[in-house]
């Protein structure tokens, strides 16, 4: 028993601690949502694997396959159980919760935590799924990790978020002091473009696939998916044109290839679903993005158009991965969940509040609180229903 009082403390993007209340209700939110989306599980996938499970659209895809689908299912992640008077990770306790309401409704859920990138997690996985659900239906890869230890050499590498040929400065938002102010990039070097495609392109991905279908565990008709970001012109230097659009180029190529050999050999198929901009550890702590999600976030809510996580994985699953439902691509064969977001009056009302915003009508013109909210929520924090004088017991159990 370790009972205490869990406050939020923060340092910029990460926060240190996470309430494991806040995080069962968040979870058991997402759950009831998907309830109310499919009443009755639908035909679909029931057997499911997610590599990078416990948070954002990993979590949120879980639920949809769990409750939309009645799937068994099995998450990957990696993430710190709690230690003396030491919180758990957030991931950790929405793990947590996931599988305990997921057994109140009779549904599978096994979980492997370690580290995805390795060869013994990828081992483990494959003894549980042989053990517990024989073959997988779907594989969804969803890591988003800021380093790799490549296996087969034993290095290391780090991503980084950076732009590629070129200094770039914007404005963003000063979390810590809630202030939009400029930031300025350095172009990456050679070597760090390499270290982030290794990091989150898309050769682990397709190590996973290889892995799985040389045990034997892929059954007919076996789909896989990945998943990526597009965003707006302001975004691109960091994010399609930089660094991390280069490892997500990689994960394209990669989809194209696992399409190819999924569908000779099983009649299945690959796909990068490119995602909406949502609040998530990995976004939080990229510059520009969370001022451009503040304006965004407005927007989308006053043409009440917004979605979060599980809005977003649950539309994916009942329009694209239902059994009647076969996924919808554009010319590159991409699922296209940004279509909102991307919209020309939603892009245009949020450029022109990008040219108006600073830190005197910060509050007014976008709405940084919401921001703000969703982020605390991501560690159980802000959460209504929640007393936070109160203790609760942090010594939850996986």
């Amino acid at each position: 028993m370790a009972i205490q009082v869990v406050k939020e403390r923060t340092r910029g993007f990460i926060c240190v601690t996470a309430h494991p209340e806040g995080c069962q209700r968040r979870v058991a939110e997402q759950v009831a949502a998907m309830r109310k989306a499919a009443p009755s599980p639908l035909e679909g996938p029931g057997r499911v694997l997610v590599i990078g499970a416990s948070s954002g659209y990993g979590l949120a895809t879980r639920v949809s396959a769990a409750w939309g689908f009645g799937a068994k299912t099995v998450g990957v992640f990696r993430e710190r159980p709690p230690e003396g008077r030491r919180t758990a990770s957030a991931g950790y306790y929405n793990s947590a919760a996931f599988h305990r309401l997921a057994a109140a409704d009779g549904l599978y859920a096994g979980a492997v935590n370690g580290d995805a990138f390795s060869d013994d997690v990828k081992k483990e996985t494959v003894q549980l799924v042989r053990k517990e659900l024989g073959k997988i239906d779907l594989v969804v890869y969803s890591l988003a990790a800021p380093r790799r230890t490549n296996p087969e050499t034993g290095e290391t590498a780090q991503s980084v978020l950076k732009p590629i040929g070129y200094e770039f400065t914007s404005k963003t938002i000063d979390l810590t002091q809630g202030t939009v102010t400029e930031v300025t990039l350095e172009p990456a070097e050679e070597d760090e473009i390499v270290a982030t495609i290794d990091v989150m392109g898309g050769e682990d991905w397709q190590a996973w696939i290889d892995l799985l279908s040389e045990e034997r565990l892929l059954t007919e008709g076996v789909r896989t998916l990945a998943y990526s970001y597009v965003g707006p012109e302001v975004t691109w230097p960091i994010y399609r044109d930089g660094t991390i659009g280069m490892a997500k180029k990689d994960l394209v190529q990669t989809g194209h290839q696992l399409n190819d050999m999924l569908a000779a050999q099983y009649g299945g198929g690959a796909w990068v679903s490119v995602n909406k901009a949502v609040v998530t550890q990995a976004s939080a702590a990229i510059p520009v993005v969370p001022l451009y999600l503040s304006l965004l976030f407005k927007v989308m809510k006053e043409k009440d158009l917004h979605e979060g996580c599980l809005e977003q994985m649950r539309r994916l699953a009942l329009d694209h991965l239902a059994a009647d439902k076969p996924p919808r691509v554009d010319e590159q064969r991409l699922i296209r969940l940004d279509d909102l977001e991307l919209r020309d009056d939603v892009q245009d009302a949020v450029m022109d509040l990008w040219e108006q915003v600073d830190s005197r009508n910060l509050s007014d013109i976008s709405d940084f609180a919401g921001f703000r909210k969703e982020f605390s929520g991501l560690f159980g924090f802000q959460v209504e229903g929640v007393d936070y004088d109160e203790p609760v017991e942090i010594d939850v159990r996986l």
